[in-house]
């Protein structure tokens, strides 16, 4: 991740492991950092510039000045590895006096592949130029401002030359890489009430943790006993199984089992070990199971994710947090997931001691 001129971030780059955990003292810009990552994920997506940055003032650096006619923005960027060796994108977006991207480039092997500039205030368009190494060596045409171009070049490149495919490939890899992004916030005052069955998808906010786990109990059997497994290690109490049970009202609640003791529903549970278990939850299953932009065009057993954790750690003890860091690291070691988290000082010193976690300090 690079985040140039990004709120309080200036000439920022962090590399990123299959787990990487952000420790800081607070406003060391922690979140924002996973921000940044998700607002890139977004993009890749084809969501809109203003659907991404609703808030696009509060990114501009504090200090930075206006220029001569008024604008100010911020600069945001990331290099994604893969088959075609490290590709690198970089943003330029105005944020006033109108929310636009006034600049974008895409480079790769020495070469600008994409390169995009405001050319004209008054249009809502940039002009893009792209890679094509053919009869004609770049091809121009006006891309709208609100999108990320490298989203759109497999819409707009024909893929006939060698330049055209290797602008796709590269376009390709960065889209896939950072695309499959579930920024996951649960929050346990959502996850107590029986909810109605349904897709079985989790939420952002894991507020229908029990409508997963109905669909995870009947159609991923071996994850959800391995959850229930996370759920012996860090709840309170004997657990032998983890149990939904469907209510008369049509709707279905979740239960730690206890053995021969009556289940415990989950609504009883503290915040902490509810959101252990959200967490849990997430690291055990794959896009299919998350509420998430899929790849249609990536088979899912190859589809790598990525989970955003802000307060990996919030109200999770010692224990609890040991068997999260221990769980994400073996399940990232087979490269289709990565964690990028936000941690306090004391995960932070337990994570320094965990093999394959890479800790990043914003302390300065």
């Amino acid at each position: 991740m690079r985040l140039s001129a990004f709120a309080g971030h200036r000439s920022a780059a962090h590399a990123l492991g299959p787990v990487t955990l952000f420790t800081g003292p607070s406003g060391s810009g922690k979140s924002t950092t996973l921000r940044a990552y998700e607002a890139l994920a977004r993009l890749c997506a084809g969501d809109t510039l203003d659907e991404v940055f609703p808030d696009a003032a509060d990114c501009v650096p504090e200090r930075a000045r206006p220029d001569a006619q008024g604008r100010r923005g911020f600069r945001v960027g990331c290099t994604v590895d893969g088959p075609e060796g490290p590709v690198h994108l970089d943003l330029a977006v105005q944020a006033e006096p109108r929310l636009r991207i006034v600049g974008e480039r895409l480079t790769g092997r020495g070469r600008t592949l994409l390169a995009t500039a405001l050319r004209d205030p008054g249009r809502p368009t940039v002009q893009a130029e792209w890679h094509t190494a053919g009869a004609t060596p770049v091809t121009r045409a006006p891309f709208p401002d609100d999108l990320l171009g490298t989203a759109l070049l497999p819409l707009r490149v024909a893929g006939k030359t060698p330049g055209q495919l290797e602008v796709l490939a590269a376009a390709e890899q960065v889209v896939v890489g950072l695309r499959s992004a579930f920024a996951c916030d649960p929050r346990p005052e959502r996850m107590r009430a029986p909810v109605p069955p349904g897709e079985g998808r989790l939420r952002r906010g894991c507020g229908n943790l029990a409508e997963v786990l109905h669909r995870t109990h009947t159609d991923c059997p071996r994850r959800h006993h391995r959850l229930a497994a996370v759920a012996a290690a860090g709840c309170a109490g004997p657990v032998t199984g983890l149990g939904v049970q469907e209510l008369p009202e049509g709707t279905v609640r979740a239960v730690l089992e206890r053995g021969g003791r009556p289940a415990t529903p989950l609504a009883r549970l503290g915040d902490g070990e509810l959101r252990y278990l959200a967490l849990a939850l997430t690291l055990l299953t794959g896009p299919g199971v998350l509420e998430m932009d899929r790849i249609a065009e990536v088979p899912e057993a190859m589809q790598s994710l990525t989970l955003l954790a802000d307060g990996l750690d919030r109200g999770l003890d010692e224990r609890q947090v040991g068997e999260l860091l221990g769980l994400a690291t073996g399940i990232a070691a087979d490269g289709h997931i990565r964690v990028a988290a936000t941690v306090g000082a004391r995960a932070a010193a337990q994570a320094h001691r965990t093999p394959g976690v890479t800790v990043v300090d914003l302390s300065g």
